[in-house]
């Protein structure tokens, strides 16, 4: 009985005494303590937030002892970063806590999530198969309009939905041909794709609208017995469980991970390379574009289009991905995080605008933070952006 339940305690003793683990309870802690003065907690004192802040420094500098410097330094930012916001919280009126941190600021997170999470499910099967996707904003930008004027023209959302994937494809396969076929470089192709949707969407939009939209357009309805959610942002939610299942339990997935990490094993054992990464780019341009038509037709757009309306959404969604280390989930919880701090700087705007402006370059901070590796290294795919001949 005894070795049984010794048996049962070592791997969590070991667990405990591994950096790693405790670097990322100290993270978290560094967050709670930013998050106890407000509701539902609502601790006042700001002896709380600076209790459970040294906790979290004082484990984080127990990492940075044990070898993981980074994630150790990372877990004392983070501590230092909560005892601030946790004392500033406590400083702040409840009435201004309850309108910032209410059932809408969930809604809107997940919202402004949704394009990010199709972006980085998007480019994930790209670069998962070898090709890096830079040309994902001018995809999610074809999608948007080109999805607005098939809700136009068509009548119904719907339309738009299939017009704006068939853009966002068709965009990705004179991409692939660059990448793939022609070997050309994936960086200058994928900006180059970008500039060109640019100029595609900004001549059509003035061509077909004079730079306005007039009249009703069929917009994305929300699905309202689970939440003032859009259909496109349930379907973001799926399209993560689904990915996965794709990528890691299926053949398929075998296949695509294959070409992104050997490809000439992979064609040598029978697997058509160049057809998979085709399949791959395509079908990233049709997910990102999806994104796109959520801009203009979700509930944020409304049913309008303004000239470069992404606003660098597809650079944010590659942003999650690598934050996520190129897998389903992780690249979720980066867009979703990202959608938070995009919500929460609009729901500052009651305290003032500078806190409001702080918090929309979050995003941005999140990304050096991730390709710098401070919480954790990131690895690309092996064949990552390398163009593949056959012999």
């Amino acid at each position: 009985m005894s070795a049984w339940g010794q048996s049962l305690e070592n791997p969590v003793s070991e667990r405990l005494r591994d950096p790693a683990s405790t670097g990322y309870v100290a993270i978290g802690l560094g967050a709670f303590a930013a998050f106890l003065a407000i509701p539902p907690i609502e601790a006042r004192s700001p002896t709380w937030p600076i209790a459970v802040g040294i906790v979290a420094i004082a484990l984080g500098i127990w990492t940075a002892t044990r070898g993981r410097r980074r994630l150790g330094y990372g877990a004392v930012v983070g501590g230092l970063l909560g005892i601030g916001l946790g004392i500033l919280a406590t400083r702040s009126g409840l009435d201004n806590l309850h309108s910032v941190f209410d059932r809408t600021l969930i809604e809107q997170s997940l919202g402004l999530a949704t394009p990010l999470v199709f972006g980085a499910i998007a480019g994930m099967f790209s670069e998962r198969s070898g090709v890096i996707n830079i040309g994902l904003e001018g995809m999610m930008l074809m999608g948007a309009f080109w999805g607005l004027y098939g809700s136009d023209k068509g009548s119904t959302w719907v339309v738009g939905l299939l017009v704006g994937m068939a853009s966002g494809g068709l965009l990705a396969l004179v991409y692939a041909y660059f990448a793939i076929h022609l070997r050309a470089d994936q960086i200058v192709g994928g900006t180059a794709v970008n500039f060109l949707a640019l100029g595609i969407t900004g001549y059509f939009f003035q061509q077909f609208y004079n730079s306005r939209v007039v009249g009703s357009v069929s917009t994305v309805p929300n699905f309202h017995p689970l939440g003032n959610l859009s259909y496109l942002t349930w379907a973001s939610f799926l399209l993560v469980i689904v990915s996965y299942i794709v990528l890691f339990k299926t053949p398929i997935g075998l296949r695509i991970r294959a070409c992104g990490e050997h490809p000439r094993a992979a064609d040598t054992v029978g697997i058509n390379v160049y057809l998979i990464r085709y399949g791959c780019v395509v079908l990233s341009g049709l997910l990102v574009a999806i994104g796109g038509v959520y801009l203009s037709l979700g509930p944020q757009g409304n049913g309008t289009f303004i000239f470069d309306m992404t606003s660098g959404r597809g650079f944010i969604a590659l942003a999650a991905m690598i934050f996520g280390n190129w897998r389903p989930f992780g690249a979720f919880g980066a867009a979703v995080l990202f959608g938070f701090s995009s919500a929460l700087a609009l729901k500052l705007q009651v305290y003032n605008s500078q806190a409001s402006t702080l918090f929309q370059i979050l995003p941005y901070v999140l990304t050096l933070v991730a390709v710098a590796g401070v919480i954790g290294r990131t690895v690309a795919p092996a064949a990552d952006g390398k163009p593949y001949a056959k012999q």
